[in-house]
């Protein structure tokens, strides 16, 4: 007998509250508050590099206050690598890198949740490299082919 991988739990619909003890629970922060201000930064860093039907259907799945905090974002022209986004936010909250990137994984591992796996695909191939791991997803790339001299 084949062992059945259970799908897991969709997180949508889920209010803003439930999302900010999720992000609490995530990285482990230690008020409701501090969770507050994480994902509201991180989700407007989002909102900085996301556009298009992925950036409006994100919205759709989000509560509302996170919703706003992602589209009150002007899209920037250049896309960050995921590097460079958490950079770009240690830079805007005065954080260390490496508290940035706490920060940057434990709001979009469970956004990545919240968006489920289609749309969370169509992020991916939108975004430059490096955002997969910032969602808690493998970085897959496809092989690169090489001209053959002849």
């Amino acid at each position: 007998m084949y062992a059945q991988t259970r799908p897991e739990r969709s997180l949508t619909a889920m209010t803003h509250d439930q999302l900010l003890e999720r992000v609490r629970y995530e990285g482990v922060y230690p008020t409701r508050e501090r969770a507050a201000e994480v994902v509201h930064h991180v989700l407007a860093a989002l909102g900085r590099q996301l556009s298009g039907d992925e950036r409006f259907d994100l919205a759709q799945r989000l509560p509302v206050e996170a919703a706003l905090a992602l589209s009150a974002q002007v899209p920037d022209i250049e896309h960050l690598t995921g590097w460079g986004f958490v950079k770009d936010l240690a830079a805007r909250t005065g954080a260390t890198p490496a508290t940035a990137r706490w920060d940057t994984g434990a709001v979009l591992t469970v956004v990545a949740r919240m968006a489920g796996p289609d749309l969370l695909g169509r992020i991916l191939r939108r975004l430059p490299g490096g955002y997969a791991l910032l969602f808690g997803q493998a970085e897959l790339h496809q092989p690169q082919l090489r001209a053959t001299a002849a």
